[in-house]
């Protein structure tokens, strides 16, 4: 696909947004998607083409929170000016969110918006984790994203290897889409590209070294996303990517690259620990108390389902240990929410007292 003739369609407009421009009142302006996101700029492209744009001071100045602001995936109504630059009235309302937390900062951070399908890979290393994918089918599951999951590197493994993982995940996992990759030998790419559509958005997720960007740059045919090898000695890789950018693939898919990261908060997920874990919340339904925490109480279904090998116990500890980290968030950000209250006031009461003393 020739990205420089790209209809709105292509970019995934459709008439969620269009109803929602209409209704904030922005059809004066053209509308673009947020395509990268660098420091305080965005480069934004339309079926006009491509600018950098920034948001207007009063934004800055009514934002309270860093989800205020445009990431990438969005869509904005812009002012065009000259230059290729522009400037940024608005923001759409968001159809879906990808968003998570670190342990050490309360607020969220959005990853992307407006993605229809999550990748989710894992290497065949040493880093190879079951209970990391639950956590990341959680943030899809969360921001009503579809995830797949992309068993990668698959050279690093025998062939009988990689079906007991497959099994292991089919038995925990399963209604989940799996897809075996390796951009060494140039395996599974075909399956990978077969799910991708065109105006749809899609996203890589995953820790550093996986191959996420590896993967990308075997469907885009080229090596237009820098990455380092793994290295030889410990074993950890190191990617280059720093910034969240979307890319065009030639069947007309639009593909989110992210940096990779070793750690991910799962913030205010508790709906979509629900989906995921769906085969506990059913068994919970059975429990003898409605407020069961499912780790001591009599009558427990779940715990019992876990004594007879019927509820997988890895799956089990993985539940509660993401339903407690959920709501240890959940407490944190009602106190932080309470503190933001109290200085608004004290903010406002400065304001008034201030004001009265002016002749």
């Amino acid at each position: 696909m020739d990205t420089t003739k790209m209809s709105l369609e292509d970019l995934g407009y459709n008439e969620f947004f269009e109803s929602s421009r209409a209704n904030l009142g922005l059809r004066t302006y053209s509308v673009a998607r947020v395509v990268a996101e660098y420091r305080e700029v965005y480069k934004v492209k339309n079926n006009e083409g491509e600018f950098l744009a920034k948001v207007t001071g009063k934004h800055m100045f009514t934002a309270e929170k860093r989800e205020d602001y445009p990431a990438v995936g969005d869509w904005v109504a812009i002012e065009v000016l000259p230059e290729d630059k522009a400037l940024i009235r608005g923001i759409l309302p968001r159809k879906t969110i990808l968003k998570k937390k670190y342990s050490s900062k309360q607020e969220n951070q959005i990853i992307a918006t407006n993605i229809d399908i999550a990748f989710i890979v894992e290497s065949m290393d040493r880093d190879y984790n079951l209970n990391r994918f639950e956590r990341f089918f959680v943030l899809a599951v969360e921001g009503n994203i579809t995830p797949i999951m992309v068993l990668n590197k698959i050279d690093l493994i025998s062939k009988d290897e990689l079906d007991i993982r497959i099994n292991k995940i089919k038995n925990r996992f399963t209604s989940a889409t799996i897809i075996a990759t390796s951009t060494q030998v140039e395996d599974g790419l075909e399956d990978l590209r077969s799910h991708i559509e065109i105006g749809k958005t899609y996203c890589f997720l995953g820790s550093s070294g996986v191959g996420k960007s590896s993967l990308i740059n075997g469907l885009l045919q080229k090596d237009e996303i820098k990455t380092r090898e793994m290295g030889l000695v410990t074993g950890k890789g190191k990617h280059t990517t720093t910034t969240r950018e979307m890319y065009f693939l030639k069947n007309g898919g639009l593909v989110i690259d992210n940096p990779g990261t070793r750690e991910v908060g799962i913030a205010d997920s508790e709906i979509g620990i629900e989906k995921v874990f769906d085969e506990i919340s059913l068994l919970s339904k059975e429990c003898k108390y409605s407020n069961c925490t499912h780790m001591h109480e009599p009558g427990c279904i779940v715990l019992k389902a876990v004594e007879d090998e019927r509820l997988d116990k890895e799956k089990y500890t993985n539940f509660l240990k993401l339903k407690k980290e959920a709501q240890f968030y959940k407490l944190t950000n009602i106190e932080k929410r309470e503190k933001d209250k109290k200085f608004g006031k004290f903010i406002k009461k400065a304001k008034d007292s201030l004001e009265s003393h002016v002749v």
